[in-house]
């Protein structure tokens, strides 16, 4: 059977500052079982291959001129299972020493504050799928965007 693809074009809303991944869920969320997703892009979207990986969809990616990208998505992985977590690390080999040392056991988990250009929308995903809390928001300059992200226990994830 041949593969067909919808496409879809997030350049103009990349080069105006928008943020397009609500319309790409859109476009993956409609396609139908046989179809595939044909992206452009103004970067190479390497966080969006992990949250469409998780749901079932492998990629193949090309650079097509002035920095611009065609990313193809298809039909062909696993589909993630909810409340997976990432596989640790099978070595430390290659990096460096740390520089401090902390036992951290006893502590609460650490809360990180962020501010940003745009509204992270592949990070929420990650966050979740990790079991971590976080609250969001643009600040009255309309233009910052400030998350702040609290880790969960490792019982909270599972």
């Amino acid at each position: 059977m041949t593969q067909s693809y919808i496409d879809l074009d997030v350049r103009p809303i990349l080069r105006n500052g928008g943020e397009p991944f609500g319309k790409i869920m859109d476009a993956v969320t409609a396609l139908a079982p046989d179809q595939g997703l044909r992206l452009y892009a103004t970067f190479k979207p390497v966080p969006l291959f992990s949250v469409l990986e998780a749901k079932g969809f492998i990629h193949e990616a090309k650079e097509i001129g002035g920095g611009d990208w065609e990313v193809l998505f298809r039909r062909g992985g696993k589909p993630e299972m909810r409340g997976s977590q990432a596989a640790p690390a099978a070595s430390t080999a290659g990096c460096p020493d740390p520089i401090q040392h902390m036992d951290n056991r006893d502590l609460e988990p650490p809360v990180l504050s962020a501010l940003l250009r745009r509204e992270p929308m592949f990070l929420f995903p990650q966050l979740a799928k990790r079991g971590h809390i976080w609250r969001g928001g643009f600040e009255p300059d309309g233009v910052t965007y400030k998350i702040l992200i609290r880790a969960g226990h490792v019982s909270d994830a599972a």
